[in-house]
């Protein structure tokens, strides 16, 4: 190993052991119960919610694929600032709604929403298992980015597989001890470096490659006109249709994301939603600052084979071992942070739902009520464990398997908006009007995948899928109304007009 290899790589052993610390030791003095370490007892601020949802939106998605989809195709790449910011306005109006039902009701993910606005177990058991079955593509997504990511500033230096296994007991250390106030405080640290980092490379690259911001933009002009027009450069069909369909329903499902609820769940008040949804939009800013170093790669590099090492490719070559240590810190949380997240998210709907006994425990609870409490946490936390090691066996056997699923998680996901965010507002949307617009549109999201016809005519399959799942939504609930269930309360009214 190299001189600069051995620097880099102790920089990034002390921070991964900082991370760990900084996620373990913030669960001091707190509670130890399932609402504290599942969504931190609803007690984060706005600068904590604002610190969580920036950690999962900037992911190692955003210092890779940003830069390689701007090396590669050019403005579709843009559709990832769009979709951020449309998804933040909508959260304005969802993210207060979902937080007051879940309070009101004491309920801690999508699926205990699901099997309470329904009054249906079932119904909230298969929630949880399309939300997991959408979710473990990204958390590999984040496991492999990490290994490349550390593999990059490390010259080579450490294997992807041995990145992928730290990945993993970094995320499962600190996860597993405190639960969603651990990754709170670990983006604290992210976010410092990432600001640092892409700050100082907005700066840097185009000074040192290509004389300045102004020239690079004059070049990019002159010379690759076609990165800057609609489709792109070879981007498969990526036009204005799949541009705005994509936007559409990726802005409204990442509000539904498991993780992004597990966020609104730990603030203190709606309000803190609001302000979070208000103040989010500046931090995708610094999105446009991998998408630059990506599109000056076209210019140091142009023949660069793998377009997700573009950014550090740039980095390795000219900046000395500390700061590439430094920046490639930040990479490695960047997927470190929204992978605890997911892991975290996968344990909470699978141990309260389909392991816990069903959802609606009052928080004054009996002596057996917190002997059951403690048993699903510890169920959840086991269950986070074995979502960790999946993801992680697919990144080191199949490495390509499941990430050729990560294209359709956001699709899939999209398809529980009907089910767990409509309902909420729509009174009159019956169980099994939800569960067959859910089953029509996964079928027709994933025919169309298979069959290699996504986009259909330049638009999203997604949003297809979402079309044809409203549409049989409506059509079965409206044909079938539902029913009392016997002995308990009527199916749960919507938001604005609750009265329990």
């Amino acid at each position: 190993m190299s001189g600069s290899a051995v620097i880099a790589t102790t920089i990034f052993g002390l921070a991964m052991v900082a991370t760990i610390l900084i996620g373990v030791l913030s669960a001091r003095g707190r509670d130890k119960g399932l609402a504290e370490w599942s969504v931190s007892s609803r007690g984060l601020g706005v600068m904590f919610v604002w610190l969580l949802m920036a950690g999962e939106t900037y992911t190692s998605f955003s210092f890779l694929g940003t830069a390689g989809w701007s090396f590669s195709y050019g403005v579709p790449i843009l559709y990832l600032v769009a979709y951020l910011t449309v998804g933040l306005a909508v959260a304005y109006v969802a993210g207060p709604a979902i937080w007051t039902y879940a309070g009101r009701h004491n309920l801690i993910s999508i699926a205990d929403m699901a099997e309470h606005r329904f009054r249906s177990r079932p119904v909230g058991i298969l929630v949880a298992v399309v939300a997991t079955v959408f979710i473990v593509p990204y958390i590999q997504l984040q496991i492999q980015g990490m290994g490349v990511v550390v593999n990059a500033m490390s010259y080579g230096g450490i294997d992807l597989r041995v990145a992928a296994i730290v990945s993993f007991i970094v995320a499962e250390a600190f996860i597993l001890v405190s639960g969603l106030r651990g990754s709170a405080w670990v983006s604290a640290l992210k976010d410092v470096l990432v600001i640092f980092a892409v700050v100082f490379l907005a700066v840097y690259v185009p000074m040192h490659y290509v004389h300045g911001a102004g020239a690079f933009m004059h070049r990019l002009v002159v010379e690759k006109p076609e990165w800057l027009t609609f489709p792109g450069h070879a981007s498969g069909g990526r036009g204005a249709a799949w541009f705005v369909s994509t936007v559409l329903l990726n802005g409204v499902t990442i509000t539904i994301f498991p993780n992004t609820v597990a966020g609104y769940f730990s603030a203190r008040s709606p309000n803190a939603l609001r302000r979070n949804s208000v103040l989010l939009p500046w931090y995708q800013l610094l999105l446009f600052i991998p998408m630059m170093v990506g599109a000056t790669a076209l210019f140091v590099v142009p023949t660069l084979k793998n377009s997700d090492l573009a950014l550090f490719a740039l980095v390795t070559r000219s900046l000395p071992s500390p700061l590439v240590a430094v920046i490639g810190v930040a990479g490695a949380l960047s997927a470190i942070v929204p992978m605890s997240v997911f892991v975290l998210a996968i344990g909470t709907l699978w141990g309260r739902t389909l392991l816990g006994g069903g959802n609606g425990a009052d928080p004054r609870r009996t002596r057996t009520e917190r002997a059951g409490d403690a048993r699903t946490k510890r169920l959840s936390q086991l269950v986070c464990f074995v979502a960790g090691l999946i993801a992680l066996a697919g990144s080191l056997f199949y490495p390509s398997a499941l990430v050729q699923l990560s294209v359709l998680s956001y699709e899939g996901l999209g398809q529980l908006v009907p089910i767990v965010l409509l309902a909420l507002f729509w009174r009159r949307m019956t169980a099994a009007g939800a569960v067959a617009g859910l089953v029509v549109g996964t079928a027709i999201m994933l025919g169309l995948w298979l069959t290699g016809h996504d986009p259909l005519f330049g638009v999203n399959g997604g949003v297809i899928a979402l079309v044809a799942n409203l549409i049989v939504n409506a059509a079965v609930s409206y044909a079938r109304p539902a029913e009392a269930v016997p002995g308990g309360p009527a199916p749960a009214p919507a938001v604005a007009g609750e009265a329990s």
